[in-house]
């Protein structure tokens, strides 16, 4: 039996896994995020702790936890945890949704090496240009700073006093050499910073450490029991629904939404705002198209809308042709393809008819044309898809994946009920570890039906698209 770990931004989800793959059981803890200042978004490192402690003495009261061979671990990317030198905790982790470091962010940017070594723009939310800010801000803080971790690999040395990273998740840092999946010390040292404040790497399919006995004894686990490497959490995903090989993508309705391409070769454009990282897979890397409001987006409106998500996209009835009323989801900023942590959500061409149900589909619409850029982005890199699934919350939503297959004229599979995200990924990761078997296990899971576009209405959605476009131009004039 293998067990996966996924620390979510909003709680963290432990799964346990047979030797068919079928999940056995499955626990959650909660998680609050704290935002102290505009723009900020912090959490406790210590929560994560207990949160696992929770899940896991959960998981071992739902199952016999004495067959478990290996544990894989997911986990939300770009976070900065700072640990003094006996390993304690300086400061609340900057999580990967906090714009404070923009300008850190600009500068990093605007140094060649950045984007010639990593593929990438450096965004606010990566971590490198936190802990520039902490430099600037809080030197106190940065001076005592002996080492610098990812949130799941905080969790990871909890579990088995390894400071260890892997590569999807040290891709999202700016300071990993994607092409050569390894630190670069030019990078580290741009920021202040060398190797000796960074984990050890390996591949996410490696062992990384063993479970402390301790633990082990707590949990109800045997002795040696390996804890691989396991991948950031859109990685670990992709390895959960079987997206492993070129031309494979997903798309992801969560607090974020992604569009996930898997790739069997290092094919950057950071000019496109498009994310090219290593997979959690050995010779094999990814590209994204990151939205920083997916179904957050949905759920701001129900809040204030005073009703339930489900409520409100249930009752929507067939796809029809976007309206006039525009939402541009960018509640918190947005990545691809504007990079710009200034921008903010709107909507648009309201008048006396708009009603609950015309500002739900504009929602759903502005999310859905966010899908669309992202995928331009991927398309202008060269980067093919043929096959895609689609994942998270939001995924629960007919009228949602319509309009996206729509949208992007593509058929959309959606897997048979259960669940195939992070932390399934992350057992599957935890496997790979334990066995030495390969990418052979990360099949695609069962689809239980699959949503085409409709046709009648791609050019209303292309129209519709170009003007959503035109309306992010004048909104950021406006600032």
């Amino acid at each position: 039996m293998y067990i996966g770990l996924d620390l979510g931004t909003s709680g963290l989800k432990a799964v346990l896994v047979d030797e068919a793959q079928q999940i056995l059981a499955e626990a959650t803890a909660p998680l609050d995020v704290q935002r102290p200042a505009p723009g900020w978004s912090e959490q406790i490192p210590a929560d994560w702790l207990d949160a696992a402690d929770t899940a896991m003495q959960a998981l071992a009261g739902k199952a016999s936890l004495a067959g478990v061979r290996g544990i894989g671990l997911s986990g939300h990317m770009h976070g900065a945890t700072l640990l003094d030198a006996d390993d304690k905790v300086l400061r609340p982790c900057i999580l990967w949704n906090d714009t404070r470091a923009a300008q850190e962010a600009a500068a990093l940017d605007a140094d060649p090496q950045f984007r010639r070594i990593t593929g990438n723009i450096v965004f606010p939310g990566f971590t490198a240009p936190k802990l520039v800010w902490v430099a600037r801000h809080e030197p106190q803080i940065f001076d005592r700073t002996a080492r610098v971790l990812l949130p799941k690999d905080y969790l990871r040395l909890w579990l088995t006093g390894e400071a260890v990273a892997e590569m999807s998740d040290a891709a999202g840092t700016s300071w990993l050499d994607v092409a050569a999946r390894d630190w670069s010390d030019d990078l580290l040292a741009a920021t202040g910073l060398s190797r000796d404040h960074m984990p050890a790497l390996v591949e996410g399919a490696a062992v990384s450490g063993q479970l402390r006995d301790t633990l082990a004894d707590r949990w109800g686990l045997p002795k040696g029991v390996v804890v691989a490497g396991g991948g950031g959490d859109n990685a670990a995903s992709a390895v959960g629904v079987g997206v492993v090989n070129a031309g494979d993508a997903s798309v992801s309705l969560g607090t974020s939404g992604v569009l996930f391409a898997a790739s069997d070769a290092y094919q950057p454009d950071p000019a496109t705002a498009v994310h090219t990282f290593c997979h959690a897979l050995p010779d094999t890397w990814h590209q994204m198209g990151v939205i920083l409001a997916a179904a957050d987006a949905l759920n701001w409106f129900a809040s204030v809308a005073g009703a339930r998500a489900a409520d409100l996209t249930d009752g929507l009835g067939p796809l029809q042709a976007p309206g006039r009323p525009l939402f541009l989801p960018y509640l918190g900023g947005e990545r691809t393809p504007h990079n710009d942590a200034d921008i903010r959500g709107s909507f648009l061409h309201l008048d006396h008819g708009t009603d609950s149900a015309a500002m739900t589909r504009a929602v759903l619409e502005g999310v859905t044309h966010a899908v669309r850029d992202s995928y331009d982005a991927l398309y202008a890199t060269g980067t093919r898809i043929n096959r895609l699934i689609a994942v998270g919350g939001g995924s629960k939503s007919d009228y949602w994946v319509k309009a996206i297959a729509t949208a992007l004229d593509l058929p959309i599979a959606l897997p048979v009920a259960g669940d195939f995200g992070g932390a399934f990924g992350a057992a599957r990761l935890g496997r790979m570890a334990a066995t030495g078997e390969g990418v052979e296990i990360a099949t695609l899971p069962e689809i239980a039906r699959t949503i085409t576009p409709d046709t009648t209405l791609t050019q209303a959605f292309a129209e519709a698209h170009e003007r959503y476009r035109a309306a992010y131009g004048a909104l950021k004039g406006l600032r």
